[in-house]
């Protein structure tokens, strides 16, 4: 079986202290940090004229549901904005039991309404559906994904957050990819983490190198492409994804995370926001729109191996009126495999190096748009990165566990 991966909180804001934590090979505590508003930490939304956007939209209407660990309906910037789901976990604890913390993370990123200091999400319109597939039970979600995917289409989801993914690629089992078309032949998105391990072997993660989905990309406030940001995954767009906050994962306060799952947020809240402005739209024009409104690269083919078609930016759409649908019936991403040429699936280098320095290989940017690089989010499922990646070895088939936690490592 593949490994799962999570990575951890990556700073606490703004009192930081070290924790090198991982379950066989590190320990750690998170730190502790002052509850202050989260809202001026939130960069992302400044770059990308969230204000200005949520005069013109703010997710009503729209249906996100979080498939994860479970999102805690109770925190603050929460309340009101979680509908039941579902727990279809091995081991049920409930949808709003999330002993791990990174399910409530996304499901803030995407709806959180800032309340008493907390999380702003980009879609303080949108609702959020709580899928809990049983991640922090070491359980893999493989088994679990399929009927949570079709729980969420059944329950009215427009947008389904996939902040997971294992290695695998085309080995995904058939009832994922089974899921995932029945998903985008009812009408969903499905939105899924390119991985983590951009930098640590680059591996084929799924669910988002199935055709289908959105696969999502990791970017920094300078609108560079993590390090540890997959190129593996037929990444299609991409979301900032360092420094943003979220509550810390191991004690109280609040932490800076990074990865692709952050990203994914990022980016299923954008669609929330532009469904919701056109609520007649596919998901096909939907997803066209984002693709056609992108920031794209400043060089190299288009779709790039690292940023697919470019930066997310919904202000185009809703601000300028940019974007167009197109028919409503045809996927583009499914679109644009099936024109590609066979060896399109082998992932271009930009600025390729004799030497396989990968972390050269990944300063690729956005265009310089006024919000480059504004969007950003994590992954669950792959191998484990970074200081604070969870590891776990399951005996009895020698295989390495650990999750995607947006990429912590707290200092």
């Amino acid at each position: 079986m593949p490994p799962l991966t999570r990575v951890m909180q990556r700073r606490v804001m703004p009192a930081l202290s070290v924790l090198a934590a991982a379950l066989l090979t590190q320990a750690g505590v998170a730190p502790t940090a002052a509850a202050d508003d989260m809202r001026s930490k939130q960069w992302y939304l400044d770059s990308m004229q969230a204000e200005a956007m949520w005069k013109v939209s703010r997710g009503e209407g729209v249906t996100v549901a979080v498939l994860d660990s479970g999102v805690d309906s109770s925190v603050p910037e929460l309340q009101g904005q979680v509908l039941e789901g579902t727990d279809v976990s091995p081991n049920p604890k409930g949808a709003t039991v999330d002993s791990d913390g990174h399910g409530t993370n996304m499901a803030t990123l995407i709806a959180g309404t800032g309340a008493a200091g907390g999380i702003q999400g980009l879609a303080p319109g949108a609702k959020i559906l709580p899928v809990r597939v049983g991640i922090d039970e070491l359980n893999f979600p493989e088994f679990t994904l399929p009927k949570a995917i079709r729980y969420a289409v059944e329950h009215g989801a427009r947008v389904i957050n996939v902040s997971l993914g294992t290695r695998g690629g085309s080995g995904a089992p058939p009832e994922i990819q089974a899921a995932v078309k029945y998903a985008t032949d009812k009408g969903s998105l499905v939105f899924a983490s390119a991985g983590n391990d951009g930098d640590k072997g680059n591996a084929e993660n799924y669910p988002a190198s199935l055709p289908g989905v959105v696969s999502i990309a990791a970017l920094d406030r300078n609108g560079t492409v993590a390090k540890y940001s997959n190129s593996a995954s037929h990444v299609a767009l991409a979301a900032a994804g360092d420094d943003i906050p979220g509550r810390c994962t191991k004690g109280a306060g609040f932490c800076a995370g990074g990865g692709t799952s952050q990203a994914t947020a990022i980016a299923s809240a954008s669609a929330a926001l532009i469904w919701a402005k056109h609520p007649d739209w596919t998901n096909n024009q939907v997803l066209r729109v984002l693709i056609d409104t992108a920031g794209k690269p400043e060089t190299g083919p288009v779709p790039s191996a690292y940023i697919g078609y470019g930066s997310v930016r919904p202000r185009m759409a809703l601000l300028e009126g940019q974007g167009d649908p197109g028919p409503a019936d045809v996927n583009p991403l499914l679109a644009a495999r099936a024109s590609a040429e066979p060896e399109s699936s082998k992932q271009p280098s930009p600025n390729p190096s004799p030497s396989g320095d990968d972390k050269a290989q990944k300063k690729t940017t956005v265009a310089q748009h006024p919000d480059a690089g504004s969007d950003g989010g994590r992954s669950v499922l792959g191998p484990a990165i970074g200081i604070g990646a969870v590891l776990v070895t399951v005996a009895v088939v020698a295989i390495v566990v650990a999750r995607n936690r947006g990429r912590t490592a707290q200092r």
